[in-house]
């Protein structure tokens, strides 16, 4: 584990936010696939100067459980779904799929399961999360290495390291519904003249100037520590996910402590599972068409989390130039890895 520089001695949480403030003002920053700069890191390339902050002050204070589950991704690589189909697996109890109070029918999933550093560690805050019941759900869009320290480094922390569920996305469509994402984000906020076409998104994206990039580094550090700890670690395709949605929420269950039961199988709750948290369904909810979710970086309309969700997509966008240089640098880069199998067949 790296040293943290910036570890700082006790103080209130308005000081601690205000010292890594000054910390990471002082790293370079640059224009990259994102609205925001983005500053650069040991690690690589965030996405902004407050959600950095929130993720240092994530590193000093959250204590973990072995209960809580923290799902990890890249930006636009399968979140919001998976976020979804974690929720209500975990509370399906309490909020059966079918129920006409279901959460979702008034919450958007990046309500339900949070972001470490850009909605829980946010506003010159450390909240109290002692008081939140188990299992406790959290998400985050940090590499594996610059995850809490409580959560990489058992040895710092009193209780034993919690699940991690990671989920990866195809390179060229997660490219495309990261441009689509920042442009309509860009639109919304009257910055048309900013848009971001094709070919400069390419740029950015092979350069690594994405948030919480370079892609490849950060696939491969989850991947790494999943064949380091499989029990630990869930690692999931997203074109597989959409093949099989319900095999894969069946070992989702599983991994997190929270299996079906034979007779949850015979009385359908898995696909009602699938069903509820499905593209078609969420988009019709009243809380994805007019609701928003607050952030660090402003709040955001929860339609925009919902673009087209296809796999194979970017072929209507990208150019066979674009795509073998993307699929070169993958292939480069996932080498030797078991990774470069999963892509080959993906690609084929």
């Amino acid at each position: 584990m790296k040293t943290r520089p910036w570890q700082p001695e006790q103080s209130t949480d308005e000081e601690l936010y205000q010292r890594f403030t000054d910390v990471v003002s002082s790293w370079p920053s640059c224009h990259g696939l994102s609205y925001l700069p983005i500053i650069r890191h040991e690690e690589g390339w965030y996405n902004g100067l407050v959600p950095h902050v929130g993720k240092m002050v994530a590193d000093e204070r959250f204590a973990v459980r072995p209960s809580d589950v923290i799902l990890a991704t890249l930006p636009k690589s399968g979140t919001t779904w998976t976020k979804a189909l974690l929720y209500a697996t975990v509370h399906r109890r309490e909020h059966p799929a079918d129920a006409a109070d279901h959460p979702f029918h008034s919450l958007g999933p990046h309500e339900c399961v949070e972001f470490l550093e850009y909605q829980v560690y946010t506003e010159n805050k450390v909240p109290d999360l002692d008081k939140l019941p188990d299992p406790r759900l959290f998400a985050t869009h940090l590499p594996y290495e610059l995850l809490p320290r409580a959560v990489v480094a058992p040895s710092l922390a009193p209780a034993p390291r919690c699940k991690i569920v990671y989920v990866w996305r195809d390179p060229k469509d997660n490219l495309i519904s990261l441009q689509q994402f920042m442009n309509k984000y860009i639109a919304g906020s009257g910055g048309g003249d900013q848009l971001f076409p094709v070919d400069a998104a390419v740029d950015f994206f092979c350069d690594g100037k994405i948030p919480s990039g370079p892609y490849w580094e950060h696939i491969l550090g989850y991947w790494r520590a999943h064949h380091a700890a499989p029990e630990r670690v869930l690692f999931f395709r997203y074109e597989d996910m959409m093949l099989d949605p319900a095999a894969h929420l069946r070992r989702l269950a599983e991994f997190v402590g929270f299996p079906f039961s034979s007779e949850e199988e015979d009385g359908g709750v898995v696909d009602a599972i699938v069903r509820l948290c499905s593209f078609d369904n969420m988009t019709g909810l009243e809380a994805t068409k007019s609701g928003k979710t607050q952030f660090s970086v402003g709040d955001m309309p929860n339609s925009t989390f919902f673009r087209r969700g296809q796999v194979g997509d970017w072929a209507n966008h990208l150019s066979p130039e674009m795509a073998r240089r993307i699929d070169a640098i993958t292939e480069a880069k996932f080498a030797g890895s078991g990774l470069d199998f999963y892509y080959r067949k993906s690609t084929v």
